[in-house]
């Protein structure tokens, strides 16, 4: 069978990532831009004042992706350079940008696909309580149809929130991310609830504002995991282990708090009695505006682990052998996860899902012919689509694959040390050169993935 005729090959980026322009145009302050001048949160001293300079290369960019044959790109507003305090008043500048970076995509038939959170927080708004302050769900919504009003009439695919797992786990629990606070569990899980509230209220207005049919979708993440065998047994412990809630730790990393609110309309049952105590007030209302109608779902997967049915039937993690593949960031290799995560995902959700982000950070480097090879992301991406086709074959419904990421870029909190592009940026002089894997990608779409 293979991928679905209509099936969406895309990159994806993030605004604050590769955008740089920090401090121009009248856009405001957010909170990566406050974490970045704090000594020591940034390895090597290093932030995103310029990352890529997309915002005066974005043509460059462009271009880059007609010529690798990209047919959808993901990326995201910055909620600051849009509306500088978060709220009030909008910040034209800022809007033109994102106009004219939807209008040159369009012109060079690319459908664009619009985040609008990827943990851009208006400093603004983060100090009048930010995720703990419960007007943040107006404030998203007022944000999101602003959004819709300005680009819903060429802009028709939108994710409302990137990741809540990670900025409320790294940025309010570990503290390894902005705003780099190490909050309680009663206080993060109120953020989490007004995350998830956000998401709904953003859907709601988002439509309401809406010039033409859209489409909506929720782009969070987690590990996957991938039974050791497809005994029944372990189908179904690797089935409980993905939608479990760890006992101990980051406890925002899991899969069923932030989407069975959103495509199910409770929380999960685990959760509700472990957190019993530490949980705020939830509403019926609340439960309803939470779980606001989407078109489509979101997973961003790297990795994950292998689990089987223990000798008790419960399950079991699989430990791994000796010199497991990992990747340049010390990630393990698990192809095996894009075919079970998202056929878990699809069994329990009913949604279409897109990979919205996957990829692999090598050591790359400039060669002296001049050009960057790369075959350990092209054999790491073919493995992972490999599955991902599996997934579609077994009947989960498919509808997309954004790789991570379209150019090398600010890797938060590890700075510029990891690559995880399809083109090589030098940040000397900000060149850009197509790694191998580009022209291999390039190749990928065309066929439809038929010959990976």
């Amino acid at each position: 069978m293979g991928f679905r005729d209509d099936f969406v090959w895309g990159a994806a980026t993030s605004a604050y990532q590769i955008e740089g322009a920090v401090n121009e145009d009248g856009k405001g302050v957010t909170i990566w831009d406050e974490f970045c001048r704090q000594s020591g949160k940034i390895l090597n001293g290093e932030n995103a004042a310029t990352a890529c300079d997309h915002y005066h290369r974005y043509k460059e960019d462009i271009a880059l992706m007609k010529e690798m044959g990209i047919p959808a790109y993901r990326f995201s507003i910055d909620w600051a350079r849009v509306l500088p305090e978060g709220t009030g008043t909008v910040n034209e500048a800022g809007i033109r940008f994102y106009d004219n970076l939807v209008n040159a995509l369009l012109e060079a038939g690319i459908e664009p696909y619009m985040t609008l959170y990827h943990w851009e927080l208006p400093i603004a708004l983060e100090r009048r309580g930010g995720w703990m302050n419960p007007e943040i769900v107006e404030w998203f919504g007022d944000y999101a149809a602003l959004i819709a009003e300005r680009f819903s009439d060429r802009v028709t695919h939108f994710f409302t929130i990137n990741e809540p797992q990670c900025f409320v786990g790294l940025g309010y629990l570990t503290g390894g991310h902005a705003p780099g606070m190490k909050r309680s569990l009663s206080d993060t899980l109120l953020m989490a609830h007004n995350v998830l509230k956000a998401h709904g209220r953003a859907v709601q207005r988002l439509r309401e504002k809406a010039k033409r049919p859209i489409e909506v979708g929720y782009a969070p993440t987690c590990g996957g995991v991938y039974p050791e065998s497809e005994k029944p047994e372990d189908i179904e412990a690797a089935r409980r282990s993905y939608f479990s809630i760890p006992e101990d730790g980051n406890w925002t990393w899991n899969v069923p708090w932030w989407s069975d609110p959103v495509l199910l309309g409770h929380y999960p049952k685990e959760g509700l009695e472990r957190f019993e105590a530490y949980m705020p007030a939830v509403t019926d209302a609340d439960m309803k505006l939470i779980s606001e109608p989407i078109d489509f779902y979101g997973q961003n997967i790297y990795n994950g682990w292998c689990v089987r049915a223990g000798k008790d039937g419960e399950p079991e993690t699989v430990e791994r052998y000796t010199g497991f593949p990992r990747t340049a960031c010390g990630w393990p290799i698990t192809p095996e996860v894009l075919r079970w995560a998202p056929r878990f995902l699809y069994e329990r959700y009913k949604k279409p899902i897109y990979i919205t982000e996957n990829g692999i950070s090598c050591r790359d480097v400039i060669s002296l012919d001049g050009k960057v090879h790369d075959p350990q992301r092209i054999d790491f991406t073919a493995r992972y689509l490999r599955e991902l086709r599996k997934a579609a074959d077994d009947g989960a419904d498919i509808r997309g694959y954004f790789y991570w990421s379209l150019i090398d870029n600010f890797e938060w909190s590890e700075g510029y040390s990891q690559r995880f592009g399809l083109v090589y940026v030098d940040y000397r002089n900000q060149q850009r050169i197509p790694k191998d894997s580009a022209e291999w990608y390039r190749q990928v779409i065309q066929t439809n993935g038929e010959y990976i």
